[in-house]
């Protein structure tokens, strides 16, 4: 049996929601799963990007493979051990970005895992493992679900979430800058404590958001989608990062710019905006700074992951 799984990137925090809010994009990584019929023909990883091959060159293709993890934490949920499995992962989400990539490989293998097993856990438990995994369920979320989600990883290790509604003239432009930055680094930076004075702004921007998307309202979304609990810190990860930010904020029509997930790439949404004058203020800024950059300026992917094969 053969299992395919595509799996949305997801753009993390969205500015006020650290580690709560996100949303997915119609960028995918597959995730193949097969039974092999050899007896004794163990694990077999295969990584393929068709596009920047060198990009998964230092991916590991053994035991120590996050699909694999996923798979064998599915697996001993049922108590049982993976075996004889050919796993192929096709990647098109850029590789430490801050687009998801690693919770979208974790879900695929998971949901790959369950269907292989008959679908043993039902959503609430692929969500929890998932989670366990990432450690947080602002990518988890929306990979699975899709649209933007608002999610909390409770005490008992279960995940309440919300999908919240998006409206087809709030654009997102993706802009990723050639260079990576591993979240292990990018969370390093950000302190073990805050003051109560950043934390209640970011909670009030936290509401204003939910508020906004409730309602459509552009207006109170520029208001909302502002940080002092963990863009502060990653700036100095993201050269040109404070820049902009400034920049975009004071264009006509954009409603909002933040870090994706860990970083480096950034989001920004907008209602009218001239997209090539934002293409212009990020490219021209991180040029200058010898820094090349990709954009995508697309819809939401509303299905979240989803069987192919």
């Amino acid at each position: 049996m053969k299992v395919g799984i595509q799996v949305p990137a997801t753009m993390a925090n969205l500015g006020c929601g650290f580690d709560c809010l996100g949303l997915a994009l119609p960028i995918y990584n597959t995730i193949i799963v097969e039974e092999t019929v050899l007896p004794g023909s163990g694990i077999e990883i295969n990584i393929i990007d068709e596009k920047n091959p060198d990009s998964v060159l230092n991916i590991p293709t053994d035991k120590n493979n996050i699909v694999y993890k996923a798979i064998e934490l599915l697996y001993s949920y049922i108590g049982q051990v993976p075996d004889e499995l050919k796993i192929t992962i096709k990647t098109q989400i850029p590789v430490a970005r801050g687009l998801g990539s690693s919770a979208s490989v974790v879900v695929g293998g998971l949901m790959a895992a369950n269907t292989l097993l008959r679908n043993p856990a039902d959503e609430a438990v692929l969500l929890s493992i998932a989670t366990e995994i990432e450690g947080h369920p602002d990518n988890i979320t929306p990979a699975i679900k899709g649209g933007v989600t608002l999610s909390s990883w409770e005490d008992d290790g279960s995940v309440v979430y919300r999908k919240l509604p998006w409206y087809d003239d709030w654009k997102v432009t993706v802009c990723i800058p050639d260079y990576e930055l591993a979240t292990e680094i990018s969370r390093s930076v950000l302190p073990k404590e805050v003051a109560l004075k950043d934390a209640a702004f970011n909670l009030r921007r936290s509401a204003m958001f939910v508020e906004a998307l409730h309602t459509h309202d552009s207006e109170l979304l520029k208001l909302a989608m502002r940080d002092r609990l963990h863009q502060p810190y990653r700036k100095k990860l993201v050269p040109g990062l404070v820049a902009i930010m400034d920049n975009l904020r004071h264009t006509n029509g954009v409603l909002g710019c933040f870090l994706s997930g860990a970083g480096p790439a950034i989001g920004v949404v907008s209602c009218g905006a001239n997209i090539n004058e934002v293409k212009d203020i990020v490219a021209n800024t991180w040029r200058d700074m010898n820094v090349n950059t990709q954009f995508y300026s697309l819809p939401l992917d509303n299905e979240g992951a989803k069987r192919i094969l």
